[in-house]
């Protein structure tokens, strides 16, 4: 029943925000004027926004909760394709004598800025990322890569994209940690192919590699989006994050399965 409440209680959250939307979208507009106009060619918006937001109460002979949100963000303009995506996880679990204890806490954002060539679908990257695992043995992790990167085809209900480069990647391991990785060159690759139908369901599966001399770092994001009403929508998604040599005793594979809302600024 709790659970119940918090659901209602988070979609109440999300339609009064939604109803101020409007004067932010004008903002917005007069800020990328010349991008968020359509054409014929691309009649979609140029500037996207989402917010995501998933929130689990859990009460009896199981006590817990737990909180994901994040944000994703796409900007086209004549000469650049620029993605941007925040995302945070927070869980709190009861111990054995009864307490509660943080078991989950983990910030993650990057961003890929596509400088297109005279041939729109060719383009050069550079990439950005920084993450925050309070319990993958690291104080941080950070990298930075640029390259080649192509959009192989896009049309009315399907895109695929992929980048490929050099980078160096920039880690810090916790002073009671041993780990045998360390900051270093690295070569990084990814890949996105997105559908959607008429129906407003769209699926998304991501994947991307840092490969290292001493680790090799891969996620992959499946989700699959279905739309409410209007701007909002219930969204599936699977993250799956792997690394060769994991810092001491963590989990090589670790999976994360959510059911979250989104909403649609712009």
């Amino acid at each position: 029943m709790q659970t119940t409440h918090v659901f209602r209680g988070l979609v109440l959250a999300l339609l009064l925000v939604s109803g101020q939307v409007s004067a932010a979208q004008d903002l917005i507009q007069t800020l990328y004027h010349a991008e968020l106009d359509q054409d014929e060619e691309n009649p979609v918006p140029h500037f996207t926004l989402d917010g995501e937001l998933g929130v689990l109460v859990a009460t009896g002979n199981t006590s817990a909760a737990s909180l994901k949100a994040a944000v994703t963000s796409e900007h086209e303009t004549l000469n650049w394709s620029n993605h941007y995506n925040a995302e945070m996880l927070y869980k709190e679990s009861d111990v054995a004598d009864s307490s509660r204890e943080v078991t989950a806490q983990r910030f993650f954002a990057n961003a890929q800025f596509d400088y297109k060539l005279k041939q729109a679908d060719r383009r050069l990257f550079l990439y950005g990322d920084y993450e925050d695992d309070r319990f993958n043995g690291y104080a941080y992790r950070a990298s930075l890569a640029g390259g080649w990167s192509q959009r192989l085809w896009s049309d009315e209900n399907s895109k695929f994209r992929y980048s490929v480069g050099p980078g160096y990647s920039f880690i810090e391991a916790e002073t009671n940690t041993m780990s045998s990785v360390n900051s270093g060159f690295i070569v990084r690759a990814s890949a996105e192919y997105r559908y959607n139908w008429s129906t407003g369901a769209k699926f998304r599966q991501f994947v991307s590699t840092e490969a290292g001399t001493e680790n090799v770092k891969s996620r992959s994001e499946t989700s699959l989006s279905a739309s409410i009403f209007g701007s909002l929508a219930l969204k599936l998604s699977l993250i799956l994050n792997h690394e060769t040599d994991a810092a001491d005793a963590n989990a090589s594979l670790n999976t994360e399965t959510s059911v979250t809302l989104v909403y649609q600024f712009f």
